[in-house]
């Protein structure tokens, strides 16, 4: 099953100084053997990065761009990238619209947007609850 990977468990699982680290790359290597593909987004990447290299009293990770690139690089070695189209952007609009979206879940749905895009039912993410308002579009999130 082709399964999207949100960027809070990217972030964890590419960062060995995490608690969820271990626990996260072992879910992942289980769920891969048991047949999962997993895949995410450019705009996954980007808030990857953002956190990563903001400061942590910005409430980020306080990395150097050359350690997030590296996190990043690590990272593609088992998740593949997909790609945002102009259709995705016109899914992402209407998410946004319908579910009347704010602030910081913007960025979700911007997500869910390529998951539709690409035929993509499932997501692995540690806030399953910010994902409920898609349940709807056929969207089912869960933990690692």
């Amino acid at each position: 099953m082709i399964v999207a990977v949100d960027t809070n468990v990217l972030l964890r699982a590419g960062n060995p100084g995490a608690p969820e680290h271990a626990a996260l790359v072992s879910a992942l290597e289980r769920r891969s053997m048991g047949g999962d593909e997993f895949v995410t987004f450019p705009a996954c990447h980007a808030e990857l990065w953002s956190v990563a290299t903001r400061p942590v009293a910005n409430n980020g990770l306080g990395f150097r761009p050359s350690a997030a690139s590296a996190m990043i690089r690590e990272l593609n070695a088992f998740v593949s990238l997909r790609f945002e189209t102009e259709r995705t952007y016109a899914i992402w609009l209407r998410l946004v619209e319908q579910h009347a979206v704010s602030g910081p879940a913007v960025h979700d749905a911007r997500i869910v947007a390529a998951m539709l895009e690409h035929g993509i039912d499932r997501i692995l993410t540690l806030n399953a609850r910010d994902f409920g308002r898609y349940a709807p579009e056929g969207i089912h999130a869960e933990a690692p």
